[in-house]
């Protein structure tokens, strides 16, 4: 049957998932499983181990891209699945191996079923868990080459009813950056700390202030959410007087422009905390940047069209999702949008151990981007 045809390359991919930017394997295979479905033309090593496949029909029409993510997390997954990842440490947990089949399933269908008109970019990206994929492409310039008119993309969602699409105008999911804060002072012996300079008044201060900035409410536009993930100040070494401290954090907000303005919040803080501390110095390093998804008016209309043509229920939701998704920097750049699809009410969640991408959403995923495709 067609669909288990589909089944056994989500498996394949399952068994051999790869990390941010190690993606070259899962590339090889993508391009093998591509050749039967005759693309007009694919672009190889796009922003790293990317692949852009272009399916080409007629100079009238619009220019869609779809893109789908093909790296994997650094989880160790238990053994109980048949098809289990065959990499110590690594694993699919959140279900770039089907997304990446489903735009496979969706070359199919243009190939069977050729549109009347227009162009269709299929874009299997690298490096989305770490933030450096969507960039990375845009940085090769590939996509100057063509007049791109919509950019669509979409992600499973544990927790939401099978094959439930969901979508909604505006922030889809939210800016999120990571930060490490390094303060380093100077030691002394533990019986005369007032020979050292001591980072701990501003490393306490600077937590305090970050949770101090928590707005959980992510009603409000003033979303903001700051997670501290590790602090470490000193040494074991009990007759010697902290010297240095780092504080590891994630923020999140709605919008690119709001967590810009608690970056630069954070980026005062330190410095005035500094400045109150003679002799501490600092250094601030951004990490794992994911820019909003700012989904288009336009383009959730298309997806609703198309899922409800499918016969798929469409739910639109109130509020953007508190997690980054790196296409953000695609709906920066070009007019688009990203929507999700249930993966059921039951489905572990996203980087569990026990998650696992449900092989029925493949049809469902293609369907709905066959679908937006044909949409005049």
């Amino acid at each position: 049957m067609q669909e288990n045809t589909f089944y056994n390359i989500r498996h394949h991919l399952h068994q051999h998932p790869e990390l941010s930017g190690r993606e070259s394997n899962t590339a090889r295979f993508i391009e093998e499983q591509l050749q039967p479905f005759a693309p007009t033309k694919i672009i190889r090593h796009v922003g790293g181990h990317g692949l852009l496949a272009e399916y080409f029909f007629s100079e009238n029409g619009q220019t869609l891209l779809f893109r789908a993510d093909m790296d994997a997390v650094a989880v160790q997954e238990p053994d109980e699945l048949p098809y289990h990842s065959q990499n110590l440490g690594v694993a699919h947990k959140c279900g770039h191996d089907g997304h990446t089949t489903i735009l496979l399933r969706f070359a199919q269908m243009l190939h069977d079923h050729p549109l009347q008109q227009g162009r269709i970019l299929l874009l299997f990206q690298p490096a989305e868990e770490n933030g450096s994929g969507s960039k990375a492409v845009l940085d090769t310039k590939i996509l100057d080459y063509y007049a791109i008119d919509r950019v669509f993309a979409l992600h499973n969602i544990p927790g939401a009813p099978t094959s439930a699409v969901l979508c909604k105008e505006g922030s889809f999911t939210c800016a999120v950056v990571s930060v490490s804060i390094a303060l380093t002072g100077k030691t002394s012996h533990a019986a005369e700390p007032q020979n050292g300079i001591s980072p701990i008044p501003a490393t306490l201060h600077i937590v305090e202030e970050l949770q101090h900035w928590n707005n959980t409410n992510i009603q409000s536009d003033d979303y903001f959410l700051a997670t501290i993930v590790e602090i470490h100040v000193g040494e074991e070494a009990y007759g010697v007087s902290a010297g240095n401290s780092v504080i590891r954090a994630t923020l999140r907000a709605k919008t690119d422009r709001r967590l810009n303005e608690y970056t630069e919040k954070l980026k005062h803080l330190v410095i005035a905390d500094c400045e109150n501390t003679p002799g501490l110095q600092h250094e601030i390093t951004w990490l794992e940047p994911f820019s909003a998804n700012e989904n288009d008016k336009q383009a959730v209309a298309t997806i609703k069209s198309a899922a409800l043509r499918e016969g798929f229920n469409y739910v639109e939701v109130e509020n953007p999702f508190s997690w980054g998704e790196d296409f953000g920097l695609f709906t920066q750049r070009y007019k688009g949008a990203m929507f999700g699809f249930g993966a059921g009410e039951n489905c572990p969640p996203l980087h569990s151990p026990h998650y696992d991408f449900p092989d029925e959403l493949i049809e469902t995923g293609a369907r709905v981007f066959y679908s937006v495709a044909s949409l005049p």
